[in-house]
């Protein structure tokens, strides 16, 4: 049985989480919460296998409630659910050790083929979630073909990494995947990062998807 905490202060999708999820076969849903303390004091009396968070909770929000949360139970996997998807604020989400973003209007098997995706050193990134981060990048940021100048001057294995951080792969499973040390996946991500003028893992892929260098996502939940 998959046991899944729900974080998410509106009662009433809450509530109806908790009995939709309690109706699967294969879940549970040990709780559903409001606020951040009350998701890691459950979180660490309970063991769930994942958390469905908000990222907007009263006080402090699904970002912080998501390190704190992993803080208390690092095997924890934690599904952040967002309506306003931007790559700095995802970004910072991942960094707190979230391990999916779905958007919140996702369809519940949307939720459900997240919640049961294995996990493989992946990022899962719900298709409407990546087209609305491609959106923001193009409000915010210059002209693909200047933000992708960088792209010719790829060494063929950077292409490969590029390749895999499109899958959601992170650099310690790029090492894996590639046979490299750790440290040389990471220095292949920090060029890649620099040349696409890229802050963050996400939002170098998020620039290559938007400029057409990685394929847009299948309908449904897939990882990037």
């Amino acid at each position: 049985m998959i046991r899944v905490l729900v974080v998410e202060d509106q009662q009433t999708l809450a509530g109806a989480l908790q009995v939709a999820f309690g109706a699967q076969p294969d879940m549970c849903c040990v709780g559903a919460v409001g606020t951040a303390e009350e998701a890691v004091a459950l979180a660490a009396a309970s063991s769930p296998d994942v958390v469905l968070m908000d990222i907007r909770l009263p006080g402090t929000d699904g970002i912080e409630a998501t390190r704190q949360v992993k803080a208390a139970c690092p095997q924890v996997r934690v599904l952040i659910l967002t309506a306003d998807a931007t790559p700095a604020r995802l970004a910072a989400a991942a960094a707190a050790g979230a391990s999916g973003f779905l958007a919140k209007d996702s369809p519940f098997p949307a939720i459900l083929a997240a919640i049961r995706a294995p996990v493989d050193g992946k990022i899962l990134v719900e298709q409407d979630t990546m087209a609305a981060l491609v959106e923001s990048l193009d409000r915010v940021s210059a002209p693909p073909d200047s933000s992708m100048r960088g792209q010719a001057r790829l060494t063929a294995r950077e292409r490969q990494v590029l390749a895999l951080m499109g899958d959601g792969l992170d650099p310690q499973t790029i090492a894996h995947r590639l046979v490299v040390s750790r440290h040389t996946a990471r220095g292949h991500v920090k060029n890649i990062l620099m040349k696409l003028g890229a802050h963050t893992q996400l939002e170098a892929v998020v620039i290559a998807t938007r400029a057409g260098y990685l394929p847009r996502l299948p309908a449904g939940p897939e990882a990037s």
